[in-house]
């Protein structure tokens, strides 16, 4: 039972992964979509949490997408890096794919925001002239946070990219560079992510 559930496991973790390189897919909508194409229950699978998850979004883009998805991360990372610089008073934290080197053309920007005023960022960004749409998304507790979904022109990609910015409390700041459950840092502010673009590509990711 222990192999089967495993084997199952597993077998979500490559199809969502699939889905996530292809589609852009965020990792919970994934999951779902995986167990359903699977003929899964959604109440009783065996779901992968988020690093096997990740893991194998990583060796499906080592094996279909090694030429194309280096460039495809500088681009967004280059994407990232000049709002990073345009919302500098906010100490913007780049995050998610993007920041540890599993993005592709179909995925979308996360950066988060520290602000004394969660109305300050959305000021800013009608001073650059740009248009945002108000919403939630989770923080690294799961928990609701303030989200501003911006529709970016990449013309590196030659196409429409999604940057989400979360607002979170000016305070919060003080724990963000704190290591992830894999040791790694969660998210890294415009100084790393300069660091990244000018990095040789096996440094990159």
């Amino acid at each position: 039972m222990d192999t089967f559930r495993s084997d199952t496991t597993a077998e979500i973790a490559a199809v969502a992964a699939r889905l996530v390189v292809d589609e852009g897919l965020e990792y919970a909508a994934a999951k779902r979509r995986a167990a359903k194409q699977l003929g899964l229950s959604t109440a009783r699978a065996p779901w992968p949490d988020n690093d096997l998850l990740e893991a194998a979004v990583r060796e499906h883009i080592a094996i279909f997408c090694a030429d194309t998805q280096p460039g495809e991360l500088q681009a967004l990372r280059e994407l990232a890096l000049v709002w990073m610089e345009r919302l500098a008073a906010f100490r913007p934290h780049l995050c998610g794919a993007v920041w540890h080197g599993a993005a592709t053309r179909h995925s979308d920007i996360y950066m988060q925001l520290y602000c004394d005023d969660p109305k300050a960022a959305e000021w800013a960004l009608l001073d650059h002239r740009v248009e945002y749409h108000p919403g939630t998304a989770s923080n690294a507790l799961g928990d609701p946070v303030e989200a501003l979904t911006l529709r970016l022109r990449c013309p590196a990609l030659e196409q429409w990219v999604l940057v989400h910015l979360l607002v979170l409390d000016h305070d919060a700041v003080r724990g963000a560079l704190k290591p992830d459950a894999q040791g790694r840092r969660p998210r890294g502010d415009a100084r790393d992510v300069r660091a990244l673009l000018t990095a040789r590509p096996e440094e990159n990711a």
